[in-house]
């Protein structure tokens, strides 16, 4: 029997992704904002559950794409008694490992299954059916769970055990923060020695400091001035803040990505909630007194 879906979070990443589930597998879909749910219904022909418990009762599979961990485990624990045995929760939300493990022995005493499965790839990813999907959790779990990634995905890899998709989502989101704070701090300082952008690209990109900073965001989004929002810089301050969090608990030094973190939390209260992670570079820009052209 095919497995029926619920999907809850229908943002930027989460309407797409939910859109490609629906055109595999029945699919209810509820959503913290109604109005969003319904307009997705009537564009896809789901069904819409008014609450998570509702949704959880129609389905076998739930899957999660919500901002943080915190509302993973809200909508979760609004689901109360309506979870039962066999169902399974994918989580793909970029998390936290600590409450995802927390989240994993809650359900497992209800013997739900739990796999942490966040993405890379962005919306356009989203909309192609093409993201990286890194999965945390038991091996016969993640079994259970590929099948329905592979509606959204083209990469999936089972990294390890429940919290590590999320930590390594986390780590690199953390290294994503970096390359756009070094490939910023360069490009300003050689727009200031009169290098035009492109030509300063076209050598990077063709060198050993190329990244999907340099090779993408940078041409497409800040040479441009198109500034497209599609990341908030809220939510990479956020993966910054798991990341760092992770590597204390490891033991690991961690004053680049502890710096990073810094100087996005800056970044944030300068630009705001609604700033996309590559406006960080605005700031930059400001602080040299140049532009990126």
């Amino acid at each position: 029997m095919a497995e029926r879906v619920g999907f809850i979070g229908l943002g930027a990443i989460g309407r797409p992704i939910a859109k490609h589930v629906a055109g595999r597998f029945e699919t209810v879909v509820w959503n913290r904002t109604a109005a969003r749910a319904l307009e997705f219904a009537q564009a896809t022909g789901v069904r819409v559950a008014d609450s998570p418990g509702a949704l959880v009762k129609q389905v076998d599979v739930v899957i999660t794409c919500l901002p943080t961990s915190r509302e993973v485990w809200g909508v979760a624990d609004a689901a109360g008694g309506a979870w039962r045995a066999g169902q399974l929760l994918i989580d793909a939300t970029s998390g936290d490992p600590f409450t995802s493990r927390e989240l994993a022995k809650r359900l497992g005493a209800s013997k739900v299954g739990f796999v942490d499965a966040p993405v890379s790839g962005g919306v356009a990813g989203a909309e192609a059916g093409k993201l990286t999907v890194m999965v945390g959790g038991d091996e016969t779990w993640v079994a259970r769970a590929r099948p329905i990634i592979e509606a959204y995905a083209v990469k999936i890899v089972h990294v390890g055990a429940v919290g590590t998709g999320h930590a390594t989502k986390a780590v690199n989101n953390a290294l994503l923060a970096v390359n756009l704070l070094a490939a910023g701090e360069g490009l300003a300082a050689l727009a200031k020695m009169g290098v035009p952008a492109a030509r300063a690209l076209e050598v990077i990109n063709a060198s050993s400091g190329r990244s999907n900073v340099t090779e993408n965001l940078v041409p497409q989004r800040v040479v441009t001035r198109a500034w497209a929002r599609t990341f908030r810089l809220a939510l990479l301050n956020k993966d910054l803040d798991i990341a760092a969090d992770l590597l204390r608990d490891a033991e690991v030094p961690h004053e680049t990505i502890g710096l990073a973190w810094r100087l996005f939390a800056e970044g944030r209260k300068a630009l705001g909630e609604e700033a996309d992670h590559v406006e960080i570079i605005k700031l930059i820009e400001k602080q040299a007194g140049v532009e990126i052209r």
